[in-house]
């Protein structure tokens, strides 16, 4: 693995698998609205002012909204109206920010993002950590959207097939069709920091920087870690998802609009030797590889395990790579942006010692 996050990782927990962590969320030390002061549409501008300033080790509650709804060129309440959603349903933040599309550059991504969301004391050459302590939907509802020539299978549908899918909150399912239900597990599609030339004209590729990931596994409990290029991290996020499964094949999940509760956490000097983002929660460390040649994508994740092994566990490359080959999962985590994600998930059920997960609130574990 990286240097940066084998410092982290291995003093950070091994608990056994199943084991989960009992930090409750605390304390919330800032509360970030979604409005159209407060959001981007498809890109990173250079130059953007935060919309927020915290310290390492606070808690922030981030709002946000989803584009699907935004972009049928009808307002949100004329197209949720046609899905039985009633106007006292749809989002106001969503109604707020939707003129704010039209002004978006042409080659811009779909996303609306909030931020940024300016660190105290993340520089350059650090790592930041997003440690996901709670997520809240902010409505009952999301949308599974695909088009003609997206997804894997691009033949299928000849326009666009915005389904629009309820959810029982009270039993956490999203109701597809009569009789069939899927289990909801929100996370938050796009996670990011400034990339190094700090601006992005599109939100629709993921990187160095984190982004349109669509890693499903961060969800309520997890540790997202992103190497520092800017001052202050900048940190963004949007493209909610109810739930998604690992490759999201048509080109979306369920995109719906979420508030996660976000705990910030600088780790100096631990960002160097970053190449990609990485993860963990309780029972796994996640390791990801991308490119836009899915093969490519998962030498890279493969490379990223033998590095963890290397850095981490005193084992010689040879070695590395056979633990990697009989105790690590590769999972592909989307196949429709043009740069593709793998992730490897290393169960930590694996090592023998350890410390607890999420050990302290401000400082490396």
């Amino acid at each position: 693995m990286k240097l940066a996050v084998a410092a982290v990782w291995s003093l950070s927990a091994l608990a056994l698998m199943g084991c989960a962590s009992t930090t409750p969320v605390g304390a919330i030390d800032q509360h970030v609205r979604s409005n159209p002061q407060t959001v981007v549409y498809g890109e990173l501008p250079a130059g953007r002012q935060p919309v927020a300033t915290i310290k390492s080790g606070q808690t922030v509650r981030i709002d946000t909204v989803s584009h699907q709804g935004l972009l049928s060129g009808t307002d949100p309440i004329s197209f949720f109206g046609t899905a039985g959603i009633p106007a006292n349903e749809v989002l106001a933040d969503a109604m707020a920010v939707y003129p704010g599309l039209r002004a978006r550059p042409k080659d811009a991504g779909a996303h609306v993002l909030t931020g940024p969301i300016f660190v105290e004391g993340a520089e350059p050459g650090d790592m930041l950590e997003v440690r996901v302590r709670a997520i809240d939907f902010r409505v009952p509802y999301g949308v599974n959207n695909s088009d003609k020539g997206v997804g894997d299978l691009p033949a299928i549908h000849a326009k666009p097939y915005p389904k629009v899918i309820k959810f029982d909150l009270n039993r956490r399912v999203a109701l597809f069709a009569p009789g069939i239900e899927v289990p909801l597990s929100p996370f938050m599609g796009i996670m990011m920091v400034a990339p190094p030339d700090e601006r992005l004209a599109s939100t629709r590729p993921p990187g160095i920087y984190g982004g349109n990931m669509d890693l499903s596994r961060l969800t309520v409990g997890s540790s997202l870690y992103l190497p520092v290029y800017r001052s202050g991290g900048l940190f963004y996020t949007g493209d909610a998802h109810a739930v998604q499964g690992d490759g999201e094949v048509n080109g979306t999940a369920i995109e719906t609009s979420l508030s996660p509760v976000l705990q910030f956490i600088v780790h100096k000097g631990e960002g160097r030797a970053m190449k990609w983002p990485q993860a963990e929660d309780a029972a796994n460390f996640y390791v990801m590889g991308m490119d836009v040649a899915l093969d490519k994508a998962m030498s890279e994740a493969v490379q990223e395990t033998v590095n963890v092994f290397q850095k981490t566990r005193g084992l010689t490359p040879e070695d590395s790579y056979s633990l990697a080959s009989i105790g690590v999962n590769y999972v592909i985590g989307e196949t429709v942006d043009y740069v593709k994600m793998i992730y490897g998930e290393i169960p930590k059920r694996m090592f023998l010692k350890g410390s607890p997960f999420w050990s302290s609130t401000t400082t490396k574990p």
